[in-house]
């Protein structure tokens, strides 16, 4: 009767740890697993957007002169329109103001061969410049063939932003509105990763000159994460975080019935039943 006693208590055991085993939650949920108080990382160099084929920009010219200054700035057309912003046929963005009214900014949208033709100045070639360089640039030109005196030169981006997929708690299209975003913010904006994202296996997916390149970012390690070709965002990067396999396998035909806690549970309970009656009889 002891040995059978001895055996229910390590049966039973057993039949716990299977039944913990299925409940088992998955570790790597958090961020910087190798980082504490006491250590500086080195990111890599800041990554401001830089203009590419088939970008939309909103270059503004301003001076003293507002005549002369309208003279290198696309025509900007004024409509009343329903409640919110949108964007028409054409390219320019629609913003939206108090009572309805509209203000539609005309857009350069830059050729395959990375141009735009500028008012007066013709064809630029603005591709692989960033917008404080493009600025530089027109002004440059404007004061040396002393057309405008001491001009400001505003470029912005126009439909510029990102795209996040997969295991994140907001999956959608995400405006770049600044320079220098990173992945962590970017994840920020989605409402961060689920429970059931893969945090060492995030992708990032960016075409560079004509290429689709895919960088591989774990958010677990701080210290590679910030070295990252990928850390620094650019516009159209695609960001895919992929389920962890625990996801992976309760989404197969069969589902996950075979590592639930459900289908544990039962069996614990069947078996336990078992024995249960066969100690009755032994008893008898």
């Amino acid at each position: 009767m002891k040995r059978f006693r001895l055996v229910m208590r390590g049966f039973i055991t057993g039949i716990v740890a299977l039944v913990l085993t299925g409940c088992k939650v998955p570790k790597d949920v958090a961020y910087f697993q190798d980082v504490d108080s006491s250590v500086i990382l080195q990111t890599v160099q800041n990554a401001p957007i830089t203009v590419k084929p088939g970008d939309k920009l909103s270059i503004i010219v301003k001076s003293k002169d507002p005549q002369l200054s309208a003279l290198f700035n696309l025509p900007v057309y004024s409509s009343r329109v329903g409640q919110g912003g949108s964007t028409n046929g054409t390219g320019a963005e629609l913003r939206t103001y108090t009572g309805g009214q509209s203000e539609s900014v005309a857009s350069y949208t830059v050729s395959p061969s990375g141009e735009i033709d500028f008012p007066v100045l013709g064809d630029i070639k603005v591709s692989g410049m960033t917008r404080s360089e493009l600025s530089g640039y027109i002004k440059g030109e404007l004061m040396g063939r002393e057309l405008v005196k001491d001009p400001t030169v505003i470029v912005d981006f126009l439909s510029t932003g990102i795209s996040i997929i997969g295991e994140v708690n907001k999956p959608g299209r995400y405006d770049l509105n600044r320079d220098n975003i990173n992945i962590i913010e970017a994840l920020a904006l989605a409402g961060d990763l689920t429970v059931d994202g893969q945090r060492k296996n995030v992708k990032v997916v960016r075409i560079e000159d004509g290429n689709v390149n895919t960088y591989v970012l774990d958010l677990t390690d701080a210290a590679s994460l910030v070295k990252n070709p990928a850390f620094y965002l650019s516009q159209n990067d695609v960001i895919y975080v992929e389920p962890n396999s625990q996801k992976k396998r309760a989404s197969t035909v069969n589902g996950n019935n075979a590592l639930s806690v459900g289908f544990w549970v039962s069996v614990a309970s069947l078996l336990t039943s078992v024995v249960t009656t066969l100690a009755v009889f032994i008893n008898k």
